[in-house]
């Protein structure tokens, strides 16, 4: 009985000791690649939820895109961060956001901040992270690049981008740039510091990722900044956050304030696919199937100065 007892006990510590050396091997020795399965096969499954969800369809919900412009914060804004230095006037409009991201992305970093800035404009932003803390998430990210576009004449919106699982709380928050020269959207994301293009160069809009996932077609990323060149995790992270989108009616400086008004009058438009009703939905949100309107080109109706 000793004898079969000291066997089995030995046996064990033979089988646990080859699952901490297998441990230890994707630990130390295989972690790359174990990461890269993982991300693959993740990225996998939610293009499959890309592919199965409902397709858009044209409807007649009452809502327009406006993107304000003031002057006089605009002066502010350029004065106070010295966009001269950063911004060539004679650049595309493309060269001059890339800059501007640039400069948000080198100066902060990301992490989900502890307190949450009184402030939510450029300026207030900038000096939240010399004075509490120095980096925040996509959403202020988005927020503070909005409005240092904004003041060099870029239209652009801010756009939450979410997933399909009502218990996945993780979304993300980038930009959408209008780019007249070429007559479309592209995205660009100052908080994970990346862009995207098509085989061909061009910038890619959120509307064209989501398509080019669903369909098979290459996706290049472009990092902000030259240390990094790894997107595995990044094209996983965008399969997910692809499926449907929230953006303000309303676009334009301090559009987060704590301004009961502010907020009392304006409207979320949320873009979905057909039969999905999506969740934590706020009262003053409008949900619309309409691809096109959702993504419409802004134009002089749209574009608001003051």
């Amino acid at each position: 009985m000793r004898k079969i007892l000291k066997v089995f006990s030995w046996s064990i510590l033979g089988l646990l000791s080859l699952a901490v050396f297998i441990l230890l091997l994707v630990r130390y020795v295989f972690n790359k690649q174990f990461q890269e399965y993982a991300y693959e096969y993740l990225q996998k499954d939610k293009i499959e939820l890309l592919k199965n969800a409902g397709k858009y369809e044209p409807d007649t919900l009452s809502y327009t895109f406006v993107y304000q412009q003031d002057t006089a914060k605009a002066q502010q804004i350029r004065k106070y961060f010295r966009l001269d230095t950063l911004v060539k006037p004679a650049e595309t409009t493309w060269n001059k956001a890339i800059a501007l991201a640039r400069f948000v992305a080198k100066n902060i970093p990301h992490a989900n901040q502890k307190i949450y800035p009184e402030k939510c404009n450029a300026i207030g932003l900038w000096e939240y992270t010399r004075t509490v803390e120095p980096a925040f998430n996509c959403r202020l990210h988005s927020i503070l690049l909005h409005e240092l576009l904004l003041s060099e004449g870029i239209v652009n919106r801010f756009v939450t981008c979410l997933p399909a699982d009502s218990l996945d709380s993780d979304c993300h928050v980038v930009n959408q740039i209008w780019l007249p020269e070429i007559q479309k959207w592209a995205m660009l994301d100052s908080d994970m510091r990346a862009w995207a293009e098509d085989e061909n160069g061009i910038p890619l809009s959120l509307a064209e990722m989501r398509e080019r996932y669903i369909n098979g077609q290459e996706i290049i990323y472009r990092p902000l900044l030259d240390s990094e060149k790894n997107f595995n995790y990044y094209k996983m992270y965008w399969a997910k956050n692809l499926y449907w989108f929230m953006s303000w009616e309303i676009t334009g400086y301090s559009r987060e304030e704590n301004n009961p008004a502010l907020c009392k009058h304006s409207r979320i438009i949320i873009l979905v696919p057909k039969g999905f009703g999506g969740f934590n939905l706020s009262d003053n949100s409008v949900m619309t199937t309409d691809e096109s309107r959702f993504w419409a080109v802004p134009d002089s109706l749209t574009t608001v100065l003051r």
